[in-house]
């Protein structure tokens, strides 16, 4: 087995035609905020957490993934996974160097299998972050992001061998098979989950509430805002999490969730759920029923320019 030196995720950066109309909605309804801005970038950071963001918007012609971001503990583990990636065939997008992005740092970038840039990083600032009080309806951090692939088998297989990803569970139907793989880096259930879909791009990303009080609190906000919400309040067997799923102005799906377990990495075994049952999807049965209509939400539109990195 990999071993496994990335500790946890810190931020997913998106491009987006309309900069002014996505920020605001991430610094208004979502209840991010803007802690660093530049010409054509934003950077959002979550009250609750450490991390100098957590979402990064960038102007662009096309909405896609522009990157992937994940911690290691020092400089010596960015060194010794860039060579681990190199020396596999892995296409760098730049050896590791210090960042100039907000908090600085040191790391490097490289392109998975299917086109996506990816940054690991160490040394990073730590963000002057608060604890989120009882009633607060904000994110307290990121908690995962969910990727569609046209291979996820290959997609699994990336980042199992070469990053130390390990498997904690997956979703199969009957009729079409194993559909969505939940991936962790530490003891949290999944930091990373691999979608089957047309193509690769985003299928969500998941913020992490308060507790189950803030989380419904915050889904109730969004309701009466008039934001689109496509699946939940409901929660997952899988993660054992809540969710509400929403679309920002660009379509992209975005969660509020809390209560995603932490597992015993020592004694865990994947299981293999069949979400067809309802009650994988949803043990409660509040939710909507997820049929095909609600799932085409989550394609998004295909992520284009890959092999294309991002500026800095």
């Amino acid at each position: 087995m990999t071993e496994r030196l990335i500790t946890h995720l810190r931020h997913v950066d998106l491009a987006v035609p309309d900069l002014a109309r996505q920020r605001d909605f991430y610094t208004g309804a979502w209840g991010l905020s803007a802690e660093h801005t530049d010409s054509g970038i934003a950077f959002l950071a979550a009250e609750g957490s450490p991390e100098q963001y957590v979402v990064r918007l960038r102007q662009a012609a096309d909405k896609r993934i522009d990157l992937i971001a994940f911690g290691v503990a020092n400089p010596s583990d960015v060194d010794t996974l860039a060579a681990r990636l190199a020396t596999a065939g892995v296409t760098l997008v730049h050896e590791p160097r210090a960042l100039h992005t907000p908090g600085g740092g040191y790391g490097f970038r490289f392109f998975d299998n299917e086109g996506r840039t990816v940054e690991i990083s160490a040394d990073v600032a730590v963000r002057a972050h608060r604890k989120i009080e009882a009633g607060e309806s904000v994110p307290v951090r990121l908690s995962h992001v969910v990727i569609n692939s046209a291979d996820p088998e290959g997609t699994r297989a990336f980042y199992e061998r070469h990053l130390g990803f390990r498997l904690s569970d997956t979703l199969m139907h009957p009729r079409m098979g194993e559909m969505m793989w939940f991936l962790r880096i530490n003891a949290w259930h999944h930091s990373m989950a691999i979608a089957r879909g047309p193509h690769p791009s985003l299928h969500h990303a998941s913020f992490e509430m308060r507790g189950l009080d803030e989380y419904m609190r915050g889904t109730g906000r969004l309701l009466r805002a008039g934001v689109e919400k496509i699946w939940g309040p409901g929660r997952h067997l899988a993660g054992n999490n809540t969710f509400s799923y929403f679309l920002d102005p660009h379509g992209n799906t975005v969660e509020y969730t809390t209560e995603l377990e932490l597992i015993d990495e020592d004694t865990w075994h994947p299981h293999l759920y069949d979400f067809s049952d309802p009650g994988v999807s949803d043990q409660w049965g509040t939710a909507n029923a997820m049929d095909e209509f609600v799932a085409a939400k989550s394609f998004n539109d295909p992520d284009k320019g890959l092999f294309v990195a991002p500026p800095v």
